[in-house]
């Protein structure tokens, strides 16, 4: 899992509340099991017409956000069922970052899991963030994980918690396997212990 310590880029704002998880990645997309290759059909019924064509007045087609990796939403993003492919397909479009008031908690929970960092701000602090991301490709945000601050073009910071041990995990790329690998020498030492001992 890639590291998360300072982000720069430009927000895209997605101005909807109850943002689910069949909205972020619809039922058709989830007969794989790659974690690649999702990003094309990331928020695809609002991002493409009937035809396949692009549709044009949806946030992430615009050229401001097309590589946007910060995205500010609505109240209770990623609710609805428990895919991990909604992650899956943030990460794969390049999205590393949602700013939102709240969030589902399967899908807050599998964000730290693929190095996508979730941030829980304040309704008013929300509106701030909003009002720079919607000034397109001419304001970007920096979000700072040791800090604990999002940094908004004009000089103004937002401060934000996160648990200590997920900070940890995402501050070092560590996911699940990477938390055992970590433990790779005690696990190693316990096993030929184990190997040795005499069983009846």
């Amino acid at each position: 899992m890639d590291k998360f310590t300072v982000l720069e880029s430009v927000a895209a704002p997605l101005r909807i509340i109850n943002i689910d998880t069949d909205m972020i990645i619809p039922k058709q997309y989830l007969k794989t099991i790659k974690r690649t290759g999702l990003g094309r059909g990331l928020f695809s019924e609002m991002r493409y017409r009937e035809d396949g064509s692009e549709n044009p007045d949806f946030t992430l087609n615009q050229p401001a956000y097309r590589n946007a990796k910060i995205l500010v939403a609505g109240d209770n993003f990623g609710c609805g069922s428990s895919r991990e492919h909604a992650p899956w397909a943030l990460l794969d479009f390049g999205i590393r970052c949602v700013i939102s008031t709240s969030f589902a908690d399967i899908f807050y929970n599998n964000c730290f899991q693929n190095g996508i960092l979730p941030i829980q701000v304040s309704p008013e602090d929300l509106e701030k963030l909003f009002d720079d991301a919607e000034r397109g490709a001419n304001a970007t945000l920096t979000v700072d994980l040791e800090k604990q601050e999002i940094r908004g073009p004009d000089g103004g910071t937002v401060k934000f918690d996160i648990d200590p041990f997920r900070k940890h995990c995402l501050l070092n790329g560590l996911d699940g396997i990477g938390l055992t690998m970590e433990k790779a020498s005690s696990i190693d030492t316990f096993e030929k212990k184990l190997a040795e001992r005499p069983w009846a």
